[in-house]
């Protein structure tokens, strides 16, 4: 398959496809004749594969230490997990995080007439700030 099929199968860039071959995501993909890259079944899984764990949340970076460790063979299994494991744990944080400012977010909108609004009036009377 050419890059462009492969793009429009897997709906990601060429151009993401091209850096995660460069960064070793994606071993290198043979070219044809012409020069192009030819993705056989085993690259498109590799595409497969590296889409579904970055859409599971896994950052290019452990991505790229989980696809080191793989090719090292099965003694890796351990880390392996554990990458996804702290990936889990970087997520829920996140999560955390999110929800106190979902949170902060909506106390504001819940007293916006009674607090922002007063707020922002002193923040244009001039008099007050001398």
């Amino acid at each position: 398959m050419t890059i462009s099929e492969v793009s429009k199968k897997y709906e990601i860039s060429t151009d993401t496809l091209r850096y995660y071959e460069r960064i070793g995501l994606i071993p290198k993909v043979g070219k044809n004749k012409s020069g192009n890259r030819d993705f056989t079944e085993v690259d498109c899984n590799w595409v497969e594969f590296i889409k579904c764990m970055r859409g599971a949340g896994i950052s290019v970076e452990s991505l790229i230490d989980y696809v080191k460790l793989f090719q090292e063979g099965d003694n890796t299994i351990k880390a392996r997990k554990q990458i996804l494991v702290e990936e889990y744990e970087v997520l829920t944080e996140k999560i955390k995080n999110l929800q106190e400012v979902q949170e902060r977010l909506r106390l504001k909108i819940e007293f916006y007439d009674k607090n922002i609004l007063e707020y922002e009036k002193k923040l244009t009377n001039k008099e007050e700030f001398l």
